[in-house]
């Protein structure tokens, strides 16, 4: 989040982010002696994810593709070897051993992570990145695929995940994505945020997953919590926040991450949910930023994703921080803290006697034509009272006068007939 909120430290436990993969395996493929255990890749899609369409990412890149931009993913590491991830991944480090090389992933959930930034496109696949030309700098920091809930499988020191975002920014990362979540707050680790922010390196990260719907606030997850990272939520296709997103002070934006399409390792592709989903969104928008716009600060590049996010369903409050992410309002859109520029008087129109005399006659011809028809329609009321009123005067025998003329007389009135009001069998009146 952009603001600060420290907490005392203590045991740290990193879990990715909760995912939810629901496309059918493919038979399992060759894995990396590294990998115990390695998940199945998926099958190749060739629909166009929604959050493409939602994004649109067609309209920014005439202006920026993430060209010589290199981001980071903190994750399970990244498969260099998929189709779409090919020559888009650096060598890495794998912070769980010690060692070079987290270009390989034996859960997927990195890759998926890594696609959603970087993957390039390809003829018969409607799925791509949105930064399609940024760089891949993997750091394996966990092998566990995420299930939602906190720290499932192995326990990582705050050693590990200090010394990955430590490494990605000595390695020349411009921007740090860490789909990832630690339920308890820890100095190393925030000491490392401290060193990235120094090093003017954009850091965002994912909100979490542990939403409760039983009145009790949600789990502070960090490194989303501390102060001038970028916590970022998930929303589905109708704009609503996913159920699980969680919701705090530390949410500054929302990005798709409900059912979108993402790379398996190896090869292929899953239908995936989750913060961890939407976090590369928002790095990846980071990248075609500072692409554009190489000279801008990591605080500038921050202030621009939040500042130009569209509305959202809610507001702070209901977990949709600033809103909903835009990439291209935040390549296009320019920021400034300068006063309103006062406009200048606009010049007097050169004198035109020709046009100038043509408008005074059209004035004239406006006041007699104002005027006539004003008298055509004070005539036309007349008659048609005039014409309305003749038949009632006949039938009340109204006849022109003229001073001293007499009186007409006045209509004669029958008498009454004295048998009509006589009492039957009574005596003629004398």
């Amino acid at each position: 989040m952009l603001r600060d909120r420290r907490r005392p430290a203590g045991a740290l436990l990193l879990a990715l982010v909760g995912s939810t993969a629901l496309m059918p395996p493919m038979p399992a493929a060759a894995a990396p002696s590294a990998c115990a255990n390695p998940s199945e890749p998926g099958q190749v899609i060739s629909d166009t994810s929604w959050h493409q369409q939602w994004l649109a990412p067609q309209r920014v890149w005439p202006l920026s593709t993430g060209a010589g931009v290199e981001v980071a993913v903190v994750d399970s590491g990244s498969d260099g070897s998929h189709p779409q991830l090919d020559g888009r991944v650096n060598s890495g480090f794998d912070a769980l051993r010690g060692t070079q090389g987290g270009d390989f992933d034996c859960v997927s959930h990195g890759t998926a992570v890594a696609s959603l930034i970087a993957a390039r496109p390809q003829d018969g696949v409607g799925f791509h990145g949105l930064a399609p030309d940024a760089r891949i700098l993997p750091i394996r920091v966990s092998e566990q695929a995420g299930g939602g809930n906190e720290a499932q499988g192995e326990s990582v020191s705050p050693r590990v995940f200090a010394q990955a975002i430590r490494r990605a920014v000595d390695s020349g990362a411009d921007v740090v994505n860490m789909s990832v979540t630690l339920y308890q707050p820890d100095t190393e680790v925030e000491s490392a945020i401290r060193y990235a922010q120094q090093a003017n390196v954009v850091l965002v990260a994912a909100a979490g997953n542990l939403h409760r719907t039983d009145g009790r606030p949600d789990p502070v997850p960090y490194p989303a919590a501390y102060d001038g990272v970028i916590g970022v939520g998930a929303i589905d296709r109708q704009g609503a926040r996913v159920e699980q997103s969680q919701v705090g002070p530390y949410v500054d934006l929302v990005a798709p991450g409900g059912a979108v399409v993402a790379a398996t390792r190896v090869e292929g592709h899953n239908v995936w949910s989750g913060t961890s989903f939407a976090t590369p969104l928002v790095s990846a928008t980071a990248a075609l930023i500072r692409a554009a716009e190489p000279q801008l600060s990591a605080e500038q590049v921050s202030r621009r994703l939040l500042a130009t996010a569209d509305p959202a369903q809610g507001g702070p409050e209901q977990g949709y921080g600033q809103g909903v992410l835009s990439p291209y309002r935040a390549v296009t859109e320019r920021l400034s803290t300068a006063a309103p520029v006062a406009p200048a008087p606009l010049p007097d129109p050169p004198y035109d006697a020709a046009a100038q005399e043509r408008a005074e006659r059209w004035q004239v011809f406006g006041r007699v034509a104002l005027w006539g028809g004003l008298s055509v329609t004070v005539i036309a009321l007349a008659i048609a009272a005039t014409v309305a009123l003749l038949p009632r005067g006949r039938r009340l025998r109204w006849r022109p006068t003229r001073p001293g003329d007499p009186p007409p007389p006045a209509p004669e009135i029958d008498e009454p007939d004295e048998a009509f009001f006589r009492v039957p069998n009574s005596p003629p009146r004398n």
